[in-house]
């Protein structure tokens, strides 16, 4: 058994000390979110503590964990190169097959909450062949890139937070007291301690609309940045300027707030951060690919989301240079990571061009019945434990036994077989019947009261709907 490394016990460590991190089996709020991985940690972690990882969320699927926790930790080696031999090394993107629903799209994106990496999920189908009315796949580098900045300003208002909470105590003091140095000192006990927020301070206001990215029903965020700026200097010599108005502390806080950290933000240059950010670690997911290729020998329609689509994504992949109103953007080091369940068609049916860009190809196993069952009892954040958190919100105690969740995970499992195989996603349909009269009764219940879920009850809800559905299959 390999013992645990330095960085994944240091991450257990941070966990357990923190309350905002523990982790309490009673209480899925406590649970640990990936999100709260410090950002140098993400990145540190070894492949193997990756996967540990990755099984608190996600059942099975050893090799796909593997090949992304692998791939996560060549970035970190690549950041350690000589500058020169940095620049040679590429990711290797990785192919992922498997039929819908056994945790594709959710290993990427778990992956990219640990890592703080600018992730984005698109759909093959959704984009055309460059001359063909519709997006084309540049757009997909693009919608990252905005991704990207909206991450950056989230991580640099945490790093701000403090700085602009002091400089909002700082000014509604000042506004109190005036040049009455003397009391300063009790003001802001009085302030730290919330007894102020009921009295009422001027304070200056942006005199504009309430909403600065709306000018005459357009949105302003989708324009280029020098069409943006100037129909904002016009609608600033229209009616900006400042304007006095007296409000709450509590409401000034907030007002305060904003001014502050956008006044802070103005020294950072959000855009090539975001920029840099996508750069080396952008993280690129395309699913339904297999929807864009045909099986060999086939007759080849005209269709503009087809190979032609393949063919554009060649350079994107490879590696190229993207134009973006915040500026270009190099693809070089971006991961992308494609999957598809190629019933009607085969991995070799796609380009052999692209599949070259896409040298490491892992296969995911469709869930068995085991599975399902470990799908509804093992993740930290499972079906069954959130059904049992919203009826606490009723104050009914919901009791799930043992055979009624092996009951679900059977009828699941039967339910892929005999009509589409959906997956997991199956899983969300059986406890919703399950819990369809239950959720419905709920408020009416005696608060206190307890529900138990058993075998007969599950049996009863969904075994009915199984027969219905596969008799469908025969009527016309």
């Amino acid at each position: 058994v390999r013992p645990l490394s330095r960085n994944y016990r240091s991450f257990q460590q941070l966990r357990f000390s923190s309350p905002a991190l523990a982790r309490d089996d009673d209480d899925v709020s406590a649970t640990i979110e990936f999100s709260s991985v410090p950002e140098n940690l993400g990145s540190a972690l070894t492949p193997p503590d990756t996967v540990k990882l990755l099984d608190q969320y996600i059942i099975g699927q050893p090799a796909a964990k593997r090949a992304v926790a692998i791939a996560m930790r060549n970035r970190w080696r690549r950041q350690k190169l000589p500058d020169d031999l940095k620049a040679e090394v590429i990711p290797k993107n990785i192919l992922m097959v498997g039929p819908t629903g056994c945790g594709k799209t959710e290993i990427a994106r778990r992956i990219s909450k640990l890592t703080h990496a600018p992730f984005i999920k698109v759909e093959a189908t959704k984009f055309t062949e460059v001359g063909f009315h519709g997006k084309d796949v540049d757009q997909i580098i693009k919608d990252l890139v905005e991704n990207s900045i909206l991450m950056t300003k989230k991580q640099q208002s945490e790093r701000l937070k403090n700085e602009v909470s002091d400089l909002v105590e700082d000014r509604i003091i000042a506004e109190l007291i005036g040049d009455n140095s003397t009391s300063e000192q009790s003001f802001r006990e009085l302030y730290r301690h919330g007894s102020l927020d009921t009295r009422k301070i001027v304070i200056q206001v942006n005199n504009a609309s309430s909403n600065s990215n709306d000018l005459l029903g357009v949105d302003m965020s989708q324009m280029p940045d020098n069409l943006a700026k100037l129909l904002g200097q016009a609608k600033g010599k229209g009616g900006g300027g400042v304007k006095e108005k007296k409000m709450l502390i509590k409401d000034a806080k907030v007002i305060i707030e904003e001014q502050e950290m956008e006044r802070l933000m103005e020294g950072l240059d959000i855009k090539k951060l975001a920029i840099e950010a996508v750069e080396e670690g952008g993280i690129v997911f395309i699913d339904e690919i297999d929807k864009i290729c045909h099986a060999k020998g086939k007759h080849h329609t005209s269709d503009a989301s087809s190979e032609g689509v393949q063919r554009d994504l060649l350079p994107l992949i490879e590696g190229s240079s993207i134009a973006t109103k915040h500026g270009d953007v190099n693809t070089d080091h971006i991961l992308f990571i494609a999957s598809g369940a190629f019933h009607a068609c085969k991995p070799s049916d796609i380009l052999a061009e692209l599949q070259g860009r896409l040298p490491i190809r892992v296969s995911l196993d469709a869930l068995s019945e085991d599975d399902m069952y470990r799908i509804l009892t093992e993740p930290v954040t499972n079906l069954i434990k959130q059904q049992i958190e919203l009826m606490k919100t009723e104050n009914i105690d919901l009791v799930v036994e043992d055979d009624a969740i092996r009951e679900m995970a059977k009828v699941a499992t039967k339910s892929n077989q005999l009509l589409d195989n959906i997956g997991a996603r199956r899983l969300h349909t059986i406890v919703e019947k399950v819990m369809e009269h239950i959720s419905f009764d709920a408020p009416d219940m005696e608060p206190g009261s307890t529900f138990v879920v058993d075998k007969t009850l599950v049996s009863d809800k969904v075994s009915s709907m199984l027969i219905e559905k596969n008799l469908q299959k025969f009527i016309l």
